[in-house]
């Protein structure tokens, strides 16, 4: 247990040094810019799927991509529009079948 508090420890200082880092830049009128396009991990963290999962949505044609050489990138507004057009209502009428 000792390794693991030491663990959490360490990623809470460095996620409040970059929080500090973040909101200087924007107290100086700097903000920092996101990036639109993400890598294939990346938008797999997005859309709360695996890697291996979002390149076969690539594959099947269910996401669109930008090549630029080797490297494959989705964009955000891409993603979004996907989570749109899959988004559904719960229907609290419908039983649920044993």
């Amino acid at each position: 247990m000792l390794a693991l508090d030491a663990l959490i420890a360490g990623v809470a200082t460095r996620v409040i040094h970059r929080m500090d880092s973040i909101l200087q830049q924007i107290e100086n009128g700097k903000v920092p810019v996101l990036p639109r396009l993400l890598s294939v991990s990346d938008a797999a963290v997005y859309l709360g799927r695996s890697s291996a999962s979002v390149r076969q949505m690539i594959f099947y044609g269910e996401l669109p991509v930008i090549r630029h050489g080797r490297r494959v990138h989705l964009d955000k507004k891409d993603l979004d529009a996907f989570i749109e057009q899959h988004r559904q209502r719960a229907n609290p009428k419908q039983k649920k079948e044993k």
